[in-house]
């Protein structure tokens, strides 16, 4: 079956897994063109040219080049399991909270060699990462097993990707936290058959090469 859509991608970025994650879900067949983000294709920075993943390129023209942008787009094709029905107040809220002092405390907690503030007080990004993740803990803990109810929603698959590179920047000392709830959540959605799907290894994409169709979730 040919696709109808194209997609650019990056394996390991947090913004394209949770925008291939939304694809998937949706069953929208979309072709995929992994790029490397040092070596860029000429066609995805005509298309989007502020060069971030994920791009999609949809049949009727139309370029959608936000992360968040793609999940709603494709869950406006199809949404199997009401993603976008869980609280949209509730939904905002986290995701406006993971994108803005969640994310600035990953990226100093990773790569703290690139932010010389980090120097004056070290580990304030690790702490302030972890009082997010406890007030995470403790409403996976109240909804019943996710973050906004008790099976999973938009929230939960925006939010899991970083979730889980700041769990693998010291995964002894991730497990190590009382945070019972948010680790059995974490655990799940990466063994989860929609993230290993989207997951899958593909080769540098450049003009004429083959082009995979993502995985359709099961």
């Amino acid at each position: 079956m040919s696709a109808a859509h194209t997609l650019y991608t990056f394996r390991r970025c947090p913004y394209a897994m949770r925008g291939r994650m939304g694809l998937s879900i949706a069953g929208v067949p979309v072709l995929v063109r992994e790029v490397v983000l040092r070596d860029k294709p000429a066609e995805m920075l005509e298309a989007s040219p502020k060069g971030t993943v994920p791009v999609l390129l949809t049949s009727s023209g139309d370029i959608v080049d936000e992360s968040l942008d793609v999940m709603r787009w494709a869950l406006a094709q199809n949404d199997p399991e009401g993603w976008l029905d869980a609280d949209p107040d509730t939904t905002h809220e986290l995701i406006a909270r993971n994108d803005g002092p969640f994310k600035r405390a990953l990226d100093r907690y990773k790569y703290p060699n690139r932010y010389s503030d980090e120097d004056l007080v070290p580990g304030a990004a690790r702490a302030s990462g972890l009082e997010m993740l406890q007030d995470l803990d403790a409403r996976i803990t109240a909804q019943g097993g996710q973050l906004v109810r008790a099976e999973r929603s938009l929230a939960d698959i925006a939010i899991f990707p970083f979730i889980r590179q700041f769990a693998h920047t010291d995964m002894d000392w991730f497990n190590a936290q009382d945070l019972p709830a948010l680790q059995a959540w974490l655990e799940g959605h990466k063994q989860s058959s929609l993230f290993k799907g989207v997951m899958k290894k593909y080769a540098q994409w450049s003009p004429g090469a083959d082009e995979p169709t993502l995985p359709v979730a099961a």
